[in-house]
């Protein structure tokens, strides 16, 4: 197992210089000899020049069908991670142009793969219920332009929160929901993302399970943040719970939404230590805080392409 990193990691990617075309390239594929000098050859016939790379080799990840020559198993393939942030001199290809001329170098190797401008900003949709620390944080840290995300609405089935969407300017949608009414506010939430153009689905704290049906739909641009005492301590209060079993750390879990409630791909955690002074409103308290950080880290990471999901796990090049 190998890895690689050549990017900052304070302060997000490097600045562009004048005059000339960044891109984000993000892929993974079959481990195989020569695949960074078939990349990086690709960039350097087209006059690019890369700013930063992060790569990862898992060697563990066996590929189905890894036999030599006389039927026995060779050795494992593994499977291969890269992102890369590159620049293009000015007047150079478009993105559009690029994928084009990339696509036959990717269906070659394999890849999963795909070429964004540097610094685009995601079309994105946040959903609420009554709890607003998670929504708060997204919003500010949009505002302030820590995240490169464009907020095109805010849905809840509560009214608490549209004073401060629009506030910051942004449609708020009230969508009521009952187990009667669970498939018509569904249908409706897929109406405003097909509206919308919505690239990401973010649940900051919306208290409501999605159906099957809608979790595959949105598979793989939907995040969702829990506290981490699930699964052991489900239902309501669970800081209240954690409390009288004495925990010792307060954390949160930031992952993709899947079939399986609170169980999809973990993007990121953050965890604080607390003791027996802590009580329960201080518990809670600090929950919000590893909360909204560990909920912006996932939506910043999968916004810059840093995130490949690998079955059960993702890998964060970062």
């Amino acid at each position: 197992m190998e890895a690689t990193n050549t990017e900052p990691r304070q302060g997000g990617d490097t600045g562009a210089r004048a005059g000339t075309n960044q891109h984000v390239l993000t892929l993974d594929c079959p481990d195989s000899a020569g695949l960074v000098n078939a990349v990086s050859g690709f960039l350097l016939e087209r006059g690019a020049d890369i700013i930063d790379n992060l790569q990862f080799s898992d060697r563990r990840h066996i590929e189905q069908g890894a036999f030599g020559a006389n039927g026995h198993q060779g050795e494992p393939k593994g499977h291969f991670f890269m992102r890369i942030h590159f620049e293009a001199p000015a007047g150079a290809e478009s993105v559009e142009e690029l994928r084009k001329q990339f696509e036959p170098l990717a269906q070659r190797h394999g890849m999963r793969w795909q070429l964004r401008p540097h610094g685009a900003k995601r079309r994105v949709l946040i959903m609420v219920s009554k709890f607003e620390h998670c929504l708060n944080d997204l919003l500010f840290r949009t505002r302030t332009g820590e995240l490169p995300l464009d907020v095109v609405a805010v849905v809840s089935n509560h009214l608490d929160h549209q004073r401060l969407a629009e506030w910051h300017g942004i449609p708020f949608f009230h969508v009521p929901i009952t187990a009667a009414t669970k498939p018509a506010a569904e249908a409706r939430l897929l109406e405003l993302v097909k509206e919308f153009d919505v690239e990401l689905v973010v649940l900051a704290r919306y208290m409501q399970v999605l159906s099957d049906g809608l979790t595959q739909q949105l598979e793989g641009k939907a995040i969702n943040i829990h506290h981490s005492f699930l699964p052991s301590f489900k239902g309501a209060k669970p800081y209240h719970q954690a409390y009288a079993r004495g925990v010792k750390t307060v954390g949160a879990t930031a992952h993709y939404v899947n079939s399986e409630l609170d169980e999809g791909p973990i993007i990121s955690q953050q965890v604080v230590e607390v003791d027996h002074t802590f009580g329960p409103d201080d518990l809670v308290a600090a929950g919000r805080d590893t909360e909204c950080k560990a909920l912006s880290n996932a939506v910043r990471w999968h916004c810059e392409g840093r995130v490949i999901v690998q079955g059960n796990r993702t890998i964060v090049l970062r």
